[in-house]
């Protein structure tokens, strides 16, 4: 009977069958449930590996909404997004890309780090951000109507974006927006100590060293080590590697190529786990 459904259902394949795990660390839960309400475009801002993701799949889950994720990349084309003409066994025939199966059908859709799309890329989501929610699909000649259900939501990180990656005034101004940044140091360590399945007392000590990595950002380090870092060293860490060689793995070698920025790097694990 489930087959018969996924079969009728074209989101089948992307509806959030079970809740992930996520941890409030403010409101911004709340907030998401009122914009979802009136559908409003929204843009998630935060540094890398700090729960957006995540987030959104749970808020999916919580709204019983499909959820259909796409990670940008300065190779992705409009066509990417919203589909092509292909040839097969019937013919020519159309494809609808993951923006348009979501518009067509109601589900969220989360662009991931969208300011790594190239700009003419991303302008065509224009349309549905406003209130026409229209999605034109000129190479096909039909003008798509939104689902009611659907919602548009991108991320990015403000924080190592340079100047030619930032979103354009024109774009960026279509969205309402959550700020998001690691979360407060008790929430981090129940995050960390639930993900990895390790002590609170390993999980703080890893959420120490992060933070102390954080400040190096005043030195020249692009960003200091993730919460999702934080995850991997404890996995690590639990599965008996040593300390010191875990975090050197998940975090200094994965934060820097800088002899000096990996030399103060080792100098805070060592010091954390000495």
């Amino acid at each position: 009977m489930q087959r018969d459904l996924d079969a009728a259902d074209p989101l089948a394949d992307y509806r959030v069958r079970t809740s992930p795990y996520y941890r409030p660390a403010a409101r911004e839960v709340a907030l998401y449930e009122h914009a979802y309400d009136h559908r409003l475009a929204l843009l998630l801002k935060g540094p890398t590996g700090c729960g957006k993701t995540r987030f959104i799949e749970y808020m999916a889950w919580k709204l019983g909404r499909p959820l259909i994720t796409l990670a940008c990349n300065e190779d992705m084309t409009a066509a990417d997004l919203v589909g092509r003409w292909l040839l097969d066994e019937r013919g020519t025939v159309w494809q609808d890309g993951p923006l348009t199966l979501a518009v067509r059908h109601g589900a969220i859709c989360y662009l991931d780090e969208v300011v790594e799309a190239r700009q003419d890329t991303t302008v065509v989501i224009h349309p549905l951000t406003d209130a026409r929610r229209l999605l034109p699909l000129d190479r096909k000649g039909e003008l798509v109507h939104a689902h009611p259900d659907f919602q548009l939501v991108v991320s990015y990180n403000p924080g190592y974006q340079g100047q030619a990656k930032e979103l354009k005034p024109s774009t960026r101004q279509r969205f309402a927006a959550l700020d998001f940044d690691y979360p407060p140091e008790d929430v981090e360590i129940e995050i960390v100590a639930h993900e990895a399945g390790v002590t609170p007392h390993l999980a703080a000590r890893l959420v120490g060293l992060a933070r102390r990595t954080r400040t190096l950002r005043e030195r020249g380090l692009a960003e200091g080590a993730s919460t999702r870092m934080l995850i991997y060293a404890a996995t690590l860490i639990r599965d008996g590697v040593d300390p010191r060689d875990a975090c050197t793995m998940t975090l200094t070698n994965a934060l820097t190529d800088d002899p000096d920025l990996a030399a103060a790097l080792r100098d805070l694990v060592h010091a954390s786990f000495a």
